[in-house]
């Protein structure tokens, strides 16, 4: 799986696989969500998804040792015809899935960490990105954002 960022420098990757073999790779590249997800599709992979606390330590380490911007493109998005739902940790939004694969759609609550709560909307697709803040001497502080 892949990350996308937007905006950024010049182009640049770096990778880091897990133990049970997944990997992710950080594209540094100013592309819309439609153009990223292409490019991942070009690398043989897809948008990056989270299917839970490992995962996600993994993707923001790499992000963190790419010197990132503060907003990656990963596959989070939520179709026209489905609501926001306030009460679900991804707000209706779900994980595209990788080669005709399924991504795991329900998360641990940990993991249902918005910026900002997305639009409450039934009518528009909207994709979101994982945003992250470097905050000195701590962990980075990350979110979803629409």
């Amino acid at each position: 799986a892949c990350a996308l960022s937007l905006p950024s420098p010049p182009s640049r990757a770096a990778v880091r696989c897990s133990p049970s073999g997944t990997c992710f790779s950080v594209h540094l590249d100013n592309a819309s969500y439609p153009a990223a997800s292409g490019a991942c599709g070009q690398r043989q992979g897809g948008l990056a998804w989270v299917s839970g606390e490992p995962e996600l330590r993994l993707l923001l380490g790499l992000v963190a040792e790419a010197a990132a911007p503060a907003l990656l493109w990963v596959g989070l998005k939520r179709n026209a015809s489905t609501c926001t739902h306030a009460e679900h940790s991804l707000r209706g939004f779900t994980w595209e899935g990788v080669e005709g694969g399924t991504a795991p759609q329900e998360v641990p609550a940990a993991l249902g960490r918005w910026v900002k709560e997305p639009v409450r909307s039934c009518l528009t697709a909207r994709c979101a990105g994982l945003h992250l803040v470097a905050v000195p001497e701590s962990s980075p502080s990350w979110g979803w954002e629409e």
